[in-house]
C-alpha cells in the first residue's frame, strides 16, 4: 500500500445524513483538494421493508495527503449491514463481529497509540456511523454503506426520511426511491426543507397501483446558490410518506423465499372509550419551557379526549397530588376545569414518582371496584417526567417492582422522558413491564407538539387482546404474536417461516375484543401466486422477506431483554446476538469493525442506545460538525461535560397588524416575491400600513384598505364552502395585532397553524412544526405547500385560491395574509375578507369632502376614506399607496 506523502496534511469530512448527507469541513479551505464528484442513494422499499445503499466517490486533487471521513446519519430502528472502502482497486470491507471481540481490537488499536475512533451519537430519529481514511494525491475511492429498516406505520403513514446536506456542489448526485406495494399504494406524498422552485424541476415521481419512483438528479447549476457561488442549496430533510390500500379482512399475507409477513391494520372500526390518567411531573427541574410547553400540550390533549372517554390528573414534585377523587366524564365543564387546573400547575420540590404512579393506579382501581369503568373500556395511565426519583421511594428497582405489582397485567402505561437529565432505561422497562412503551421528549420549541403527537398515537384504540393464529403444519418460528392494543393508525406485524411440507394455502385468524362484541378476521394466501409476484421485479430486494423476519426477531428480543430476569435475559440475548450475526446486522449485541489500509488501524462502529447520551455533551472535535439538533456525540475518551448554555424567557411581540390580500393575484407575482425574489423588512415609515389591503373585483386601480377596530377575539376572516376552505384569525385588539392565523382544508385534510413563533402543520392527527424563513416544500395529493428563505408561505392546489402566509420580522412586524386566483371564489364565499367578494357597490363621492364615499357590502354600508397607506405587497421596504380605508 501506498504510504502517506509528506507535507501538510487537510481534514476533509464528506456527511451522509439518514439516507443521505454530504458536507465537508476544513481547518484551512483549498478549493476542491478533495472533490467528491458522485454520490449516489439507491433505496428499495419492499412491503414496508427498506435496503438503502449510499455510493460515494472521492478524488483527491491535492498534491498532499488528505484524510476523508465518511459520515452517516441514519435511522434508528434501521440495522448497518454492509460497509466498504474501495481504493485504488482494493475493497477494504467492514466486519461485522461480537460487540466484545471488537472492543479487544478496538483497545488493542489504542493501546498501540493507533487513532482508532469509536463515535455513537443519536438525535431524535437518526444516529451516525463515520469512518476516515487518508487518501493519498490524485487517488479515489468509493465508500459504500448499506441499512436496512422495516418503516412502521405512524399516524396511518409510512415515513422514510432523507438529510441532504453537501456544502459543496456534487457533479453526479442522484437519489433513487423505489416502493412496491402489493396492497396497493393509498396516496403518496414528499415533503423537503430545502427544495426550491428550481430544484423541483429535478425531482421525477411516477406512480402506478402497486409500484412508486421517486428520483432527485440535479444539475450543478441547479444545486448552486448563485451562478457566481460554489456553494449549494442542498440543506435539509428529504421525507417519502405513504400508505396503502387495505381489504375488507384488515389485512394482508405477503411470502416470499419460504418466509411469511402478515401485516394487520383494520380501518372501519370503531373508537372503544378509554379511561386515561396523566401523571404529570411538577419537580424544579421542570421550571421554565419544559413545564410551559407540557402545559400548553395538556390542555390541547384535553380538547381531544374523546366524547365516551374519563379522565384524571396528578401532579407531583415531593407529593402526589390529584386533581378530582375519581375518573371524570368528558364533558365541556370537566374538560374547562381541568385545563384551568393545567395551566395553573407550577415547577418546584422533588420527584416523587413511586407515589404518583402508585395513585394513579389506585385510581383506576377504586373506578374498577364501584364499576365505574365502561365494559371492555381500555385504561391507560400516561407518565411524564424529566428527572429520576429524589423523593419517597427513590430506589428505580424498587419503584419498578411496585408499579408492576400493582398494575398487574390489567392497565397500560406509558413513560414519557423529557429531556436528557432522565433515566431512560429507567423508564422504559417500567413501561415494557406494563404493556406500554416509552418515548423520549426533546428540549425544543416543539416539546409540546412532541407529547400531542404521541397522545394521537394512542387517543383511539381499536382492538383488545389481538391474538394471531396460524396451522403448526404450516408454519415455525413465528415473531410475536400477541398484542394487548391495536390503536388506530399503527400497524400489527408478525413474521415467520414456512415448513418444508406446508399447505398450498396459508391460513390465519386475527382474534380480538371491539367495544361491544370479539371479532375474528379470517385471511388466506396462495403460497405459489405469493413467491411468483415477488421473484422477477428488479425495482425489490430480493429475498427480504427473510431478513424482514430477522430484523423483526431481533428487534423484538431486544426489546423482551429490557424487563428479564438474568438468567432469560441471557438466553435471549444469546438468539438475538446468533441472528445478528448470521444476517450481518449491527445491532446493540454486534459491532463493525473497519481497519484502514495500510495500517493495522481500527475503528469501530456501534448501535447507540438511548441512555448513552445522558449528561454527556461532548465537545465535536477534530473533523466533526456541530449540529443544531439534540444529536449526542460519545467518543470513547471521555471529555469534560462544558456548562450548561444559560437559560433565557423570551416573548414574541407583533408590533402592527398585518394582512395583505390580493385578489389580482398576477401583480403580486410580478412585484412581489413568488418567484425567488429576496424581501428584507421596510424601514419604519410614518405611514401606517392597514390590516388588510384589498384589489376589489372588477377595480382595476381602486383598492380598499382595512382595519380591524371593534374589539373581537377570534375571527372568521375567509370560509368557501365549494372550495373546501377556512381561513380563521385571532385578533388582540388591545396590542392591534393577529396571534394567530389559521388555515383549514377539507381535501386533503390539512390544517396550518401560523403564529409569530413557528407555522404547525397538522395532517392525519401528525403535526410538524416549520420555523419561519425555513425552506419548505411539500407535495400532497391536491395540495402544494411551500416556504422561502423570505417567510412566505404558500397553500396552492389546481385551478383553485391559492393562500399565502407571511411574517415579517422587521419594522411593523406581524402576520399576514395573501390570496392569489381570487377570481376563482365561489358565489358562497364568506366571512370578514370573504364578503368583500360578494357584491360590492360604491356609493357617490360626498360633495363636500371628495376623499370621503360610501361603501355598500352585502345590504351594510361602510365609510370609506381616501387616505396614504403603506403597501407590503410591493417589493420591500413597499411604497405609498392611495386607497380608501375601512375600519370593521
Amino acid at each position: 500500500m501506498k504510504t502517506p506523502a509528506p507535507g501538510r496534511t487537510h481534514s476533509i469530512v464528506l456527511v451522509l445524513l439518514s439516507l443521505a448527507v454530504l458536507q465537508t469541513t476544513k481547518a484551512h479551505k483549498v478549493q476542491n483538494d478533495v472533490d467528491i464528484y458522485s454520490l449516489t442513494v439507491d433505496s428499495k422499499v419492499s412491503s414496508r421493508f427498506a435496503h438503502t445503499v449510499i455510493t460515494s466517490r472521492v478524488v483527491n486533487r491535492a498534491d498532499a495527503m488528505q484524510e476523508a471521513t465518511f459520515q452517516v446519519e441514519l435511522p434508528k430502528k434501521a440495522f448497518i449491514t454492509n460497509f466498504s472502502m474501495v481504493i485504488d482497486g482494493v475493497t477494504y470491507p467492514g466486519s461485522i463481529k461480537e460487540k466484545a471481540a471488537a472492543q479487544e481490537q478496538y483497545s488493542a488499536a489504542v493501546a498501540r497509540g493507533e487513532s482508532a475512533g469509536l463515535v455513537r451519537a443519536t438525535g431524535r430519529k437518526t444516529e451516525q456511523f463515520q469512518v476516515s481514511v487518508n487518501v493519498a494525491p490524485a487517488a479515489k475511492v468509493t465508500f459504500e454503506l448499506v441499512y436496512e429498516e422495516l418503516l412502521a406505520r405512524h399516524l396511518g403513514a409510512y415515513e422514510l426520511l432523507l438529510k441532504v446536506r453537501p456544502q459543496q456542489l456534487v457533479k453526479h448526485l442522484q437519489m433513487d426511491i423505489h416502493i412496491f406495494e402489493p396492497q396497493g399504494i393509498s396516496f403518496l406524498e414528499t415533503e423537503s426543507t430545502f427544495m426550491t422552485n428550481e430544484l423541483a424541476e429535478a425531482l421525477t415521481t411516477s406512480q402506478n397501483k402497486t409500484k412508486a419512483h421517486i428520483r432527485f438528479k440535479p444539475t450543478l447549476s441547479q444545486q448552486q446558490k448563485s451562478p457566481e457561488k460554489q456553494d449549494t442549496v442542498l440543506d435539509g430533510n428529504f421525507i417519502v410518506r405513504y400508505d396503502v390500500d387495505r381489504t375488507a379482512s384488515g389485512g394482508s399475507i405477503q411470502i416470499e423465499n419460504g418466509y411469511f409477513v402478515h401485516y394487520f391494520a383494520p380501518d372501519s372500526l370503531s373508537t372503544i372509550p378509554k379511561n386515561v390518567i396523566f401523571v404529570i411531573d411538577k419537580s424544579g427541574s421542570m421550571m421554565g419551557r419544559k413545564i410551559k410547553q407540557t402545559r400548553e400540550a395538556l390542555i390541547k390533549i384535553l380538547n381531544d379526549l374523546g366524547p365516551h372517554d374519563q379522565f384524571n390528573l396528578i401532579s407531583f414534585s415531593a407529593e402526589a397530588t390529584k386533581w378530582k377523587p375519581l375518573l371524570v366524564p368528558v364533558s365541556t365543564e370537566n374538560v374547562n376545569e381541568a385545563k384551568s387546573y393545567a395551566t395553573g400547575i407550577k415547577a418546584q420540590g422533588g420527584t416523587n414518582i413511586n407515589d404518583a404512579m402508585l395513585m394513579a393506579v389506585q385510581l383506576l382501581e377504586k373506578a374498577n371496584r364501584e364499576e365505574l369503568l365502561p365494559a371492555r373500556s381500555v385504561t391507560l395511565i400516561i407518565l411524564l417526567t424529566d428527572g429520576d426519583p429524589t423523593a419517597g421511594e427513590t430506589n428505580p428497582s424498587k419503584i419498578q417492582k411496585n408499579v408492576r405489582n400493582a398494575i398487574n397485567g390489567q392497565h397500560s402505561l406509558f413513560c414519557l422522558g423529557f429531556g436528557f437529565d432522565v433515566s431512560y432505561t429507567f423508564l422504559e422497562k417500567m413501561a415494557l413491564e406494563n404493556g406500554g412503551l416509552a418515548r423520549r421528549i426533546y428540549e425544543d420549541s416543539d416539546s409540546a407538539l412532541q407529547l400531542q403527537d404521541f397522545y394521537q398515537q394512542v387517543a383511539n384504540p381499536l382492538m383488545t387482546s389481538v391474538a394471531f393464529e396460524y396451522p403448526s403444519n404450516a408454519v415455525e418460528s413465528v415473531t410475536q404474536d400477541a398484542f394487548r392494543v391495536f390503536f388506530k393508525g399503527s400497524e400489527l406485524v408478525v413474521a415467520g417461516k414456512l415448513r418444508d411440507q406446508s399447505p398450498n394455502v396459508l391460513s390465519a385468524h386475527v382474534w380480538g375484543q371491539l367495544h361491544k362484541e370479539n371479532v375474528t378476521f379470517v385471511m388466506e394466501s396462495h403460497v405459489a401466486e405469493q413467491e411468483e409476484m415477488f421473484q422477477s421485479p428488479k425495482y425489490i430486494f430480493h429475498s427480504f422477506m427473510e431478513r424482514l423476519w430477522a430484523y423483526l426477531t431481533i428487534q423484538q428480543l431486544l426489546e423482551q431483554t429490557v424487563s428479564a430476569l438474568d438468567a432469560e435475559k441471557q438466553a435471549l440475548e444469546a438468539r438475538a446476538l446468533n441472528l445478528s450475526l448470521s444476517y450481518s446486522f449491527v445491532t446493540p449485541l454486534t459491532s463493525m469493525v473497519i481497519t484502514k489500509p495500510g495500517q493495522e488501524q481500527s475503528q469501530v462502529a456501534e448501535k447507540p442506545v438511548e441512555d448513552e447520551n445522558r449528561d454527556r455533551r461532548v465537545h465535536p472535535g477534530g473533523a466533526f460538525k456541530v449540529f443544531n439538533s439534540p444529536a449526542r456525540f460519545r467518543l470513547r475518551e471521555r471529555l469534560p461535560a462544558p456548562p450548561p448554555p444559560p437559560f433565557f424567557r423570551t416573548t414574541s411581540r407583533v408590533v402592527l397588524p398585518e394582512m395583505t390580500l390580493h385578489p389580482g393575484g398576477a401583480s403580486y407575482d410580478a412585484d412581489f416575491r413568488i418567484r425567488g425574489a429576496t424581501t428584507t423588512a421596510p424601514p419604519f415609515a410614518a405611514v401606517q400600513a392597514p390590516s388588510v389591503i384589498l384589489p376589489l373585483p372588477g377595480q382595476s386601480v381602486d383598492r380598499l384598505c382595512v382595519d380591524l377596530r371593534r374589539p373581537q377575539e377570534l375571527v372568521n376572516l375567509l370560509s368557501d364552502p365549494d372550495q373546501g376552505v377556512e381561513v380563521t384569525g385571532h385578533y388582540e385588539t388591545a396590542k392591534a395585532h393577529f396571534s394567530w392565523i389559521e388555515v383549514t382544508f377539507e381535501n386533503p385534510q390539512l390544517q396550518v397553524h401560523a403564529s409569530p413563533e413557528h407555522v404547525v402543520m397538522t395532517r392525519n392527527r401528525r403535526s410538524s412544526a416549520h420555523k419561519w424563513k425555513e425552506t419548505l416544500y411539500s407535495v400532497m395529493p391536491g395540495l402544494k405547500v411551500t416556504m422561502d428563505k423570505a417567510g412566505l408561505l404558500l397553500l396552492s392546489r389546481p385551478d383553485r385560491v391559492t393562500i399565502g402566509l407571511l411574517f415579517w420580522d422587521g419594522p411593523g412586524k406581524g402576520l399576514r395574509l395573501l390570496l392569489q386566483d381570487t377570481d376563482r371564489f365561489s358565489s358562497h364565499v364568506n366571512g370578514t375578507l370573504g364578503q368583500f367578494y360578494q357584491d360590492v357597490l360604491w356609493g357617490p363621492l360626498d360633495t363636500a369632502d371628495d376623499s370621503k364615499r360610501t361603501l355598500k357590502v352585502q345590504g351594510r354600508d361602510y365609510s370609506a376614506t381616501r387616505e396614504l397607506k403603506l403597501d407590503y405587497q410591493e417589493r420591500p421596504p413597499g411604497k405609498e399607496i392611495s386607497c380608501w380605508s375601512v375600519e370593521l
